[in-house]
């Protein structure tokens, strides 16, 4: 029997397809710039701004706002940025940037950030109180002096001197209030003693207009009924571990109220667009505007600005 030629025909490659398709090389960042649809010109500068100084020496070459992520209810920005020198990541809530060298993975950075930022306002929170809390450190004080009673506290007498605390919290609340407030010295005023007419007065001067009916309800019971339950732990002989804790958390809610409106009434001077009535207002800071630098808005919906320099036609007036 004949025996099959082991012998195999090599066949030659086949010369690669003569078409058109080139692959392009990677576009530089100064160039790529001039090629993004629907840029925010403030924000970028804002960002540009941060990176400069955490960057220093660096020039910035691009800056991209790659998406928003929305995690538990905070919005993270996320923007991509090159200097002559670096790529990098910078994300906010809090603002920190990431070299691209090292996280190249954007979603691990993100989850990196978030946890990061996470237990950087924890340690703030721990450290001075509160956010916000610097004009309110000696209520903080006072609050954290009664949340060690409570800590401590076995008898009915113990409970009642949690209550006493927090009622001189309250009391020392509304006067930071009233002082950062700027409220008007008037012959009408309630008295010193007044929480509850203190109470409403200030949030009627923070929070005025038929529009805020429902808001001035709802801080104005809350702190109305804080302040009852407050004083009947301070004499009640039946005062207890429930109770004490309840009146703490109360007491957190009344103060988280009322720096809410207090910093409403310091920033959110333009609720609306004044020439589209969007509320998509943004602000920015800019340390040019004279004499020191200062904050300016402007709508994401309209392009509208306050800005000092802005033409008066972008201004809508």
């Amino acid at each position: 029997m004949a025996k099959k030629s082991s012998k195999t025909t090599k066949t030659k490659a086949k010369p690669p397809p003569d078409d058109d398709c080139v692959v392009p090389t990677r576009v530089p960042p100064e160039i790529a710039t001039n090629y993004v649809v629907g840029s925010d010109p403030h924000a970028e500068q804002d960002i540009a701004d941060y990176v400069a100084v955490q960057a220093r020496g660096e020039t910035i070459t691009h800056v991209e706002k790659i998406r928003t992520e929305y995690v538990c209810g905070k919005a993270y920005e996320i923007w991509d940025v090159a200097t002559d020198e670096n790529q990098w990541w910078v994300i906010t809530n809090l603002t920190n940037l990431y070299s691209k060298e090292y996280f190249p993975s954007l979603d691990f950075t993100l989850s990196f950030h978030i946890g990061l930022m996470h237990r950087l306002i924890e340690r703030q929170e721990k450290e001075s109180g509160r956010e916000n809390a610097v004009p309110f450190d000696e209520i903080y004080r006072r609050r954290e002096q009664a949340e060690d009673l409570l800590d401590e506290s076995v008898e009915a007498e113990e409970f009642q001197a949690v209550g006493m605390q927090l009622r001189e919290c309250l009391i020392s609340l509304v006067l930071a209030v009233r002082r950062h407030a700027e409220f008007p010295e008037r012959e009408d005023n309630p008295k010193a003693a007044d929480f509850i007419g203190w109470v409403q007065a200030l949030v009627n001067h923070l929070c005025p207009g038929a529009s805020n009916k429902e808001l001035r309800h709802y801080v104005n019971s809350g702190a109305k009924e804080t302040w009852q339950l407050v004083n009947w732990l301070t004499h009640s002989r039946s005062a207890n571990q429930a109770a004490a804790s309840i009146a703490l958390h109360g007491f957190d809610t009344v103060i988280g109220n009322l720096i809410q409106l207090l910093v409403r009434d310091r920033t959110d001077h333009t609720e609306t667009c004044p020439k589209c009535s969007s509320r998509n207002i943004r602000s920015y800071y800019d340390a040019h505007i004279q004499p020191d630098g200062d904050y300016y808005s402007v709508c994401g919906a309209c392009s509208w600005s306050n800005h000092p320099e802005v033409a008066p036609e972008i201004q809508g007036q």
